[in-house]
């Protein structure tokens, strides 16, 4: 029986309340995102008790929208409200931002089955898929990206298609399944096809829609539509096993379809669930076609996919719950086989499912199998609850706080006639059989056990201990302390629990009376039981100690492993010190032959010498025990420092090889050294009575005093043995004194050497080997995995063979070095052929094996030629040149096609013309230099020249073409030189004054442009002077580009001129010289007129005067975008704005006054968008009175709502529109602030007129249905307004009447009134205002003929037409 611990997760201060939770697949980490109205959103992670993992907290000012793990490594991907995706990488504490691709708020998040892969989605159908590494970081551009136009709502992956699973049958095949191994072979397998292997991870998925369609896509990334519902779909699901979609919409329409390998979709079933519509469910799948809901109904609801079956469950109100008690969420853990669902009064129910057994199936189908456990009960509304991770924990969102609930065991005990068994995670029944009597306790802390007695019961956490005592009838508080021993045990009035290698004995208020120590060989106390008066400890290495607690301090009991003691002996001379000789139980040996040699295969002596320390103060102490020898009778007693055994008969003389240690006495006795004396069997008093203290207090673990009792020792022996004990119990501080007290300087200065070792264990192993104990060091060099000093350890100990192994296998970086020095002692071995190998595996055999077989010159020229290396061709040819066999030597170096040394040695022998047909050949530089100089040497000068220049050596070749005037060449090589030897050359061509030109070439190719100028200009070179001037540059001297641009202005090159003058910073002459010469500003110019605000070169007053007078230029060449921009870089936008007005970009036009911000330029904007076309576009409409309204111009305003009011009479007769125009027209004007207080009450009093009319007007239409006699009389009364048709235009209202006559047959009077509108508005046509029927019946209803000829139509124009803005738009700026 179990309960659930509740764990409320720790929440920052800033975090608001819980949005969503979701769990690892397998670590216990909750990621929580949160929601607070001040901070935004955020998400945290929390541990198996709550506890906030702080390197993990992601806030932002919007909330958190999708969560989803990595399905095995500790990333959280998490999406935004914004369309921002973050991965957190917890194990390497970094957040990486997925590069942006949504606008909109994240609705779908879900990591590929392996997390190779990660699909994002968002609310405006935008679906992503990216690959990430294993940090979680995104490796490249997206891999898919895809716009499905509509709410995307859920993802799931397609598990791979069925096939062998290639990892696990090679792990199979390594083990030896011959059958997996064939399968590999499918030939040999006789399955006539080859091996079907699954993708090992599934990349393609199913994505749906808020219309209802569900889209594939496949591992390519290519999208195709799968199916479609009549409605938004709810859920997502598929039957693995099956390879079936299941598809849930928000109508509880169940569909389920078959899925192709191209991810088509078949329909074969189709149901209507019940349950409630229109509230969220939370719908899960369970043991692969099990279909569970939760609506927040009373009731959970199941499908059974398979069987078409389906049944309810509900919480039994008997068992705690209330009536009308809904489920919100619902969960399944399959591991425990337990169902939690969330209610909306804080409680989880639970149904566990019963396990089939051999019973009958039909009795456990349907709801049969659920039995509902007693509820968990926390607080609030829950909406969310997940188990998760492999600890199987659940947790419990209620939208104000995150529980987590973990299951523990129910702690019980009885010792002593009393009982103690837990109800819930803070409630204890006490039951005391002796009385009767049962008490209910409740304690404040959540327990991990209890241990009870008759006097006193107590509980523990691993954190703390809390001790009630037996008051009477009642439990009272008795102590508590903190204390994290994960056991416990109590007897009478002590406590005792347990940390590395000790147990502690405590008072009940937690003081420690006394320690039960370990060694470390014994390893840490892990189990505490008490039986009577004794308490048994059990290890973690499998050790157990006995201790009788009936005195009052706790001594140890001896136990023998399972063996009877058959004889003991006590030392006469050391009343602390015995052995005895134990065999096994008689019912321990095993008569069975099988099991004798599986027992023997395990080594498990028969009998055991067994010597033991006995004190009043530790009792029975263990010392050492070693099985007794194969060729020893028996033991017959013991005297320090030696055991004495008989011998069996016939084993004398075998005796004396077989035990080393052993000292023949007679034929029948023999004696063995005891563990801590070998080496000092003839030591003195002193020495004896010093090592037996020595070896009680290695016996109890005190090494101090084990350390002092030696102290005063000078023997050696007694130290090396002490330094021995150190490599056992890896004391390097005792082994230090004890290798200075044995004169061992080698030893401690390999020891101290040692220290920068990082592994305690290498340093160890180094004291191993100086003590000569080189099977513990090789061990320990194993433990720590330190291969390299394995490896040297190894070669020092001349283990050849296990050196290379470990290079080969763990140490490869000192693979090469092992077997270069393995060579080296093979050869120091005269092993010199098998020395060759291993020079030549280690890449040393071109300088080493030359060396090595330098006295045996045949067995080397062999190994030369077998080997065909070009460096030991070379250097056997050396060898021969050296023996003055020039032709042998030239074979061997043509063979390593060392061209240099041919062309060396060819020189040698005179035969220059060989040596030049190689050089040619070849090109090397080396041999062309060196036939150079022979030619150099013979006065051949241009074939010097030649070979110098194939060498790359020019300045060889430009110095014998100075010295032997071949300037025609001296220019070609020169051009071909560094600069030091092209100026070099110039100056020789200056020297002797001809052949200028090529001077100033040279002079500027190689940079010494001032030089090159002065010449050009001294020798009149305008054509040279024009090419080094296009390789001028602002970094160039200020002094020579004006004296350029003086040339070019000269010479009417007036571009060149201006670019070298912005070159030399001379921004005013620029562009005084664009001006004069009329050149057009490029962009280009502007920007190098532009300078920065930070040089030095310019005030800020004079740079911004000069950025105007830029911008002026632009203005007067028509280039408007640039000169707003060099006004608004002045910062003078007023002018700006006027540039950028002459340019009509609307665009740029509303953009820029949205930025300035200042008043003038909104007025101006505003003006200029009332010379659109405004009418028919609602944004400049929009932003007309949005910038009125910005620049405070609400007379301005005024008139354009006066403007709008005027057209929506004109255009569209619509005079309800006009009202509330003018309306606004009167309210804007009334809060301005104009100049003239009598012209702004003049005007306020017109809007008031017009409105007053167009209220009357709009009135009279609009009563007219119910009263049209009082509405024709309004309208007659409008007509003797004197400014009517200023306001209302007086066909309107006439058109009106006379369709009301019209329509009550009064001709005459409907006539009267076309008659008066041809009069009083002579020059429209009347079908303008009245429809051509309508003047059709009237003529006719008065037998009148009509005259159809239209007359002119008179076109109005509202007020505000006839103001041309576009005169300049900025006169209208008023100032504030």
């Amino acid at each position: 029986m179990a309960v659930y611990v509740d764990h409320r997760i720790e929440v920052p201060d800033s975090v608001g309340s819980p949005s969503h939770i979701t769990w690892h697949p397998f670590h216990p980490l909750l990621a929580v995102a949160s929601i607070s109205p001040t901070s935004g959103g955020s998400v945290d992670i929390y541990l198996e008790q709550g506890e906030h993992v702080p390197e993990s907290h992601t806030e932002r000012s919007f909330r958190a929208t999708s969560l989803s793990w990595h399905p095995s490594r500790l990333i959280l991907a998490v999406g935004w409200e914004t369309g921002e995706v973050v991965v957190l990488n917890k194990q390497d504490k970094e957040h990486h931002t997925v590069p942006p691709n949504h606008n909109a708020e994240i609705t779908v998040l879900k990591w590929s089955t392996n997390g190779t892969r990660l699909v994002s989605g968002d609310r405006l159908g935008v679906m992503v898929l990216w690959r990430l590494d294993q940090r979680g970081r995104v490796q490249g551009p997206p891999l898919v990206k895809h716009e499905y136009g509509k709410y995307l709502s859920h993802c799931i992956f397609r598990p791979p298609s069925p096939g062998e699973d290639l990892v696990q049958l090679a792990k199979a095949a390594v083990s030896g399944d011959e059958k997996a191994l064939d399968m590999f072979n499918w030939r040999k397998a006789g399955i006539g096809v080859p091996l079907k292997v699954g993708p090992q991870e599934g990349l393609s998925f199913f994505i749906s829609v808020t219309d209802g369609s569900v889209h594939y896509v496949n591992e390519k990334g290519k999208t195709s539509y799968a199916l479609s519902t009549d409605s938004p779909i709810q859920k997502l699901l598929i039957m693995e096993k099956k390879d079936v979609l299941v598809v849930i919409t928000e109508n509880l329409l169940l569909s389920m379809y078959t899925i192709t390998l191209e991810g088509e979709a078949e329909e074969i079933m189709k149901v209507k669930l019940s349950g409630k519509i229109g509230h969220s469910a939370d719908i899960i799948l369970i043991d692969h076609s099990l279909l569970v809901t939760a609506m927040g109904e009373t009731v959970l609801r199941f499908w059974d996919l398979e069987r078409s079956e389906n049944y309810v469950l509900f919480p039994d109100v008997q068992l705690g719950f209330e009536a009308g008690e809904c489920v919100n969420s619902v969960s399944y853990c399959t591991a425990k086989g337990l169902l939690a669902a969330g209610t909306n009064k804080g409680r989880i129910a639970m149904w566990r499912k019963a396990s089939v057994s051999s019973q009958s199936t039909r009795a456990l189908e349907g709801k049969d199998r659920w039995k509902l456990q007693t509820p968990t009960e926390l607080e609030g509304n829950i909406t969310q609850i997940k188990w998760g991770s492999r600890k199987n924990l659940l947790a419990v969102n209620n939208m104000s706080s995150v529980v987590i609930l973990s299951e523990q065991a129910m702690s019980s005990h009885f010792h002593q006639q009393v009982a103690v068994v837990q109800v819930s995670p803070n409630l204890l029944n006490v039951t005391f059989f002796g009385t009767g009597a049962t008490h209910s306790l409740r304690i404040d802390m959540h327990i991990n056990g209890v241990f009870a007695t008759k006097d006193a019961i107590v509980f523990w956490n691993g954190k703390q201990v809390t001790v009630f005592e037996c008051s009477g009838a009642a439990l009272r508080n008795a102590g508590s302390f903190l204390c994290d021993s994960p056991v416990l045990a109590m007897h009478e009035e002590s406590i005792y629990t347990v940390e590395p290698n000790r147990v502690q004995v405590r008072t009940w208020q937690g003081t420690v009376k006394q320690l039960l120590v370990f060694s470390e060989a014994e390893g840490n106390p892990c189990l505490l039981d008490i039986c009577g008066n004794f308490l048994a400890v059990g290890t973690d290495l499998a050790h157990f100690k006995i201790f009788d607690l009936s005195r009052r301090s706790v001594t140890e009991h001896p136990e023998l492993q399972d063996r009877i003691p058959v004889s003991h002996f006590w030392d006469h001379g050391e009343p602390r010190l015995f052995v005895c000789e134990a065999v096994l139980e008689p019912n321990l040996q095993f008569p069975d032959k099988q099991q004798r040699q599986t027992e023997s295969s395990e080594s498990t002596p028969d009998v055991l010498i067994i010597s033991f320390f006995s004190t009043e103060e530790h009792g029975l102490l263990l010392q050492d025990s070693f099985p007794l020898p194969s060729t020893y009778q028996a033991l017959l007693g013991i005297e320090v420092p030696h055991y004495y055994f008989a011998k069996k008969p016939g084993e004398a003389e075998k005796e004396a090889q077989v035990e080393s240690g052993s000292v023949q006495l007679s034929q029948m006795v023999a004696k063995r050294p005891m563990r801590d004396f070998i080496g000092l069997e003839e030591c003195d008093k002193t020495t004896r009575e010093a090592m037996l203290n020595f070896s009680f207090y290695l016996t109890i673990g005190d090494m101090d005093e084990a350390f002092k009792s030696i102290k005063l020792i000078k023997s050696e022996a007694v130290w090396e043995n002490m330094a021995r004990m150190c490599v056992k119990t890896q004391r390097l501080d005792v082994a230090k004194v004890c290798l200075g007290n044995m004169g061992h300087a080698r030893g401690a200065k390999a020891l101290r050497e040692a220290e920068q070792e990082p592994e305690v264990e290498a340093r160890v192993a180094m004291l191993a080997i100086q003590l000569g104990m080189l099977e513990d060091a090789e061990r320990l060099y194993k433990n720590c995995k330190r291969y390299d000093l394995l490896n040297m350890f190894y070669q020092a100990s001349d283990q050849w063979q296990k050196a290379m192994e470990v290079a080969e296998t763990h140490d490869r970086v000192h693979l090469r070095t092992t077997y270069y020095n393995y060579a080296r002692h093979l050869e120091a071995t005269a092993e010199c052929n098998l020395a060759l190998n291993y020079y030549e595996k280690s890449d040393t055999h071109r300088f080493e094996v030359p060396r090595m077989l330098s006295e045996d010159l045949q067995a080397l020229e062999i190994y030369v030629n077998k080997m065909k290396d070009k460096s030991l061709w070379k250097w056997w040819a050396q060898y021969l040149e050296s023996q003055s066999d020039m032709e042998s030597a030239l074979r061997y170096y043509e063979l390593a096609q060392d061209y240099f040394s041919l062309v060396r040695v060819y020189c040698f022998q005179g035969n220059i013309q060989k040596a030049a047909e190689i050089a040619n050949e070849t090109g090397n530089w080396a041999a062309s230099y060196h036939l150079a100089r022979q030619y150099e040497s013979q006065d051949e000068i241009k074939q010097a020249v030649h070979f110098y220049t194939r060498a790359q050596a020019f300045n060889n070749a430009i110095r014998l073409c100075k010295e032997n005037n071949l300037d025609d060449q001296l220019m070609n090589l020169a051009l071909l030189s560094s600069p030091e030897d092209m100026i070099e050359a110039a100056c020789y061509y200056e020297e002797k004054g001809e052949q200028m030109d090529r001077a100033v070439m040279l002079y500027h190719k190689a940079g010494h442009f001032s030089k090159a100028l002065e010449l050009a200009f001294a020798t009149q070179q305008f054509g040279a002077l024009q090419l080094i001037a296009e390789d001028l540059d602002e970094k160039s001297d200020p002094a020579l580009l004006a004296r350029c641009s003086d040339f070019f202005i000269e010479h009417a090159q007036h571009e060149k001129a201006v670019e070298l003058l912005l070159a030399a910073k001379k921004y005013h002459e620029a562009l005084q010289l664009c001006l004069n010469q009329n050149l057009t500003i490029t962009e280009e110019m502007a920007e190098k007129m532009t300078v920065s605000k930070d040089s030095k070169e310019l005030s800020e007053e004079s740079r911004k005067e000069l950025l105007e007078q830029v911008a002026d230029c632009c203005m007067r060449q028509g280039n408007y975008h640039m000169a707003t921009k060099k006004y608004t870089q002045a910062g003078n936008k007023l002018k700006a704005m006027r540039a950028l007005l002459k340019s009509g970009d609307t665009e740029k036009i509303v953009f820029f006054a949205g930025v300035s911000r200042q008043r003038e330029i909104y007025i101006m904007a505003a003006n200029y968008l009332q010379s659109l076309d405004w009418r028919r576009d609602p944004e400049i409409m929009k932003n007309i009175i949005s910038f009125y309204t910005k620049g405070k111009a609400l007379d301005l305003l005024a008139g354009f709502y006066d403007a709008c009011a005027q057209v929506e009479i004109d255009e569209y007769q619509n005079y309800e529109k006009a009202q509330g125009a003018l309306t606004e027209a009167f309210k804007c004007l009334s809060k301005a602030k104009t100049r003239s207080p009598v012209e702004q009450e003049s005007k306020l009093a017109l809007f008031q007129s017009k409105m007053a009319l167009v209220k009357r007007f709009v009135q009279a239409r609009r009563v007219y249905s119910e009263d049209p006699k009082e509405a024709i009389r309004q309208c007659e009364l409008l007509l003797d307004e004197p400014d009517l048709d200023s306001t209302i235009r007086l066909g309107d209202v006439l058109g009106f009447l006379v369709e009301h006559y019209l329509q009550m047959e009064e001709f005459q009077m409907a006539y009267r009134y076309l008659e008066e509108m041809r009069k009083r508005i002579p020059c429209v046509n009347l079908t303008y205002y009245v429809n051509e029927r309508t003047i059709e019946a009237v003529h006719r209803g008065l037998g009148i003929p009509w005259n159809r000829n239209p007359a002119p139509e008179r076109i109005r124009h509202n007020s505000m037409e006839d103001n041309k803005v576009e005169e300049d738009v900025a006169d209208e700026v008023e100032d504030p």
